[in-house]
């Protein structure tokens, strides 16, 4: 499958059902995604996939129903809860068909539960004449996003939910990126309750429907070879919600850590209650590679991801695009600028003082600088300094070279060069932050990461540069 470029319109927000639901309705292959759910080591659950009208639209709905809901108050609801108290009025009646049940209990076998049930179909079952239902199903529950909990209740850190994604069957790039997503969450949650990252623990029915969302949308993301993924601004709504450790401000502080940090863009409404989940802005924060849609582009596929409430003012659903950038340059992924040349034959300085130099000279502005070996009058070996600036940086360069060398005299010409287009990115890794340049060339993206940040991140972690590339490049690939 080729490369795809994923355009997400979060105009309502976005919560991890959704996304998956979103890119369910794309194509993702649901028969991928229930196998890798399935060898998750994770009980409790059932997968429920199906449509549901949103203001009169046709949506994709992603459920996860918890075996044991009691326990806990699971508002898959879009919006999931931190145990949230809602007016009456925003809840949508949960009494809609869907057309698949899964049930996710281990050793289910798959193909001897299948039950046909014809009697309870309505309006809503048009394109699917019958439901296929698996057994031990429970009543719809409520779900919510990975919260800290402060009780006794079972629970499990980080190490554990990684164990539990390293262990399963889905591809190695579907496990990168879930376990990002995850880290961005704790360290969101980690700085909202100041714990350290090892003992931010997600509640045990809590994380399983936080898990299987976010495998669910890390699987469905690699079954469409999503490799760039544009997002709208988020938005979000207003107000405060209830949950076991009182009253939080909207957005709630894990989102807010977690768009800070990333600097995504928010876009706050009058909608009373929340629109953007932690899990949403965790998805999006490790995804994202471009904030703003092509001049002109084509849409190949809409994918519509339903949400699980109704809040006046928003239309509940997440619209996902496939998108072609379509303008009149699109394989034109270079540009031309004006730059000058500053070159000295320098045959009686220091190896010292050029390096001191070299050093000045990007200080002050300079695109870049280097050093060719020559030889000079009376066969001196020397060497020409080269300094790449814009015209404005002259008259600094041109002082440090007269300052800190020994030259008398700097030659000057203006170029035009031919640049690729190039973005600076930081990749968060297991082991810290990175910068990457991302550069295009026709069809092709190239990643570079940062010789600084490679190099501070060998030292910290014990392990090898190469390694350390490596895995920074593959993360920036997403």
């Amino acid at each position: 499958m080729k490369n795809q470029t994923l355009y997400l319109e979060c105009y309502s927000g976005i919560s991890g059902d959704m996304t998956v639901a979103a890119l369910l309705d794309l194509g993702a292959d649901e028969r991928v995604l229930l196998e890798g759910l399935q060898s998750l080591k994770v009980d409790g659950y059932q997968i429920k996939i199906g449509r549901r009208p949103k203001n009169s639209i046709d949506a994709c709905d992603f459920d996860v129903i918890l075996s044991n809901p009691e326990t806990y108050d699971h508002d898959h609801q879009n919006h999931h809860s931190h145990d949230h108290i809602h007016n009456s009025d925003n809840h949508i009646n949960h009494h809609h068909d869907h057309d698949h049940i899964h049930d996710n209990t281990h050793n289910h076998d798959h193909s001897n539960n299948h039950i046909h049930d014809q009697s309870q179909s309505n309006s809503n079952d048009k394109l699917h004449p019958h439901k296929h239902l698996h057994h031990n199903s429970p009543a719809l529950a409520k779900s919510s996003h990975p919260h800290l909990i402060l009780g006794h209740h079972e629970h499990r850190n980080l190490i554990a939910i990684n164990d539990i994604i390293d262990t399963s069957s889905i591809s190695e790039r579907a496990k990168q990126l879930a376990k990002h997503i995850f880290l961005i969450i704790a360290e969101a949650e980690a700085k909202a309750h100041s714990k350290p990252l090892n003992e931010v623990h997600f509640h045990e029915v809590g994380a399983i429907d936080s898990i299987v969302d976010i495998v669910a949308a890390a699987i469905c993301l690699d079954s469409l070879n999503i490799t760039d993924v544009i997002v709208s601004e988020l938005y979000e709504g207003m107000g405060q919600i209830m949950c076991q450790h009182g009253l939080l401000p909207i957005p709630v502080p894990a989102v807010v850590n977690i768009t800070s940090t990333h600097q995504l863009r928010l876009h706050i409404t009058n909608v009373q209650g929340e629109l953007v989940t932690p899990t949403g802005a965790a998805i999006v924060a490790a995804i994202k590679t471009k904030d703003t849609l092509p001049k002109d582009f084509r849409i190949h596929k809409i994918g519509l991801g339903a949400g699980k409430r109704n809040y006046p003012g928003a239309s509940g659903i997440l619209r996902a695009m496939l998108i072609e950038d379509a303008s009149d340059n699109k394989t034109n992924t270079t540009s031309n600028d004006k730059v000058w040349v500053l070159e000295a034959n320098i045959d009686d300085c220091t190896g010292e003082a050029l390096a001191f130099t070299m050093e000045l000279l990007f200080q002050k502005g300079a695109k870049d600088v280097y050093y060719t070996p020559i030889f000079m009058k009376k066969n001196r070996p020397a060497y020409m300094i080269g300094v790449i600036c814009s015209e404005e940086h002259i008259p600094a360069m041109e002082h440090i070279l007269f300052t800190h060398t020994t030259t008398i005299g700097i030659r000057k010409h203006e170029v035009i060069r031919t640049i690729l287009s190039r973005e600076i990115r930081t990749i968060t890794t297991p082991y810290g932050e990175s910068k990457v340049k991302v550069c295009q060339y026709e069809d092709s993206t190239y990643y570079y990461p940062e010789y600084e940040d490679v190099k501070r991140l060998a030292i910290s972690s014990g392990l090898d540069y190469l390694t350390v590339y490596e895995l920074i490049k593959n993360m920036a690939k997403g």
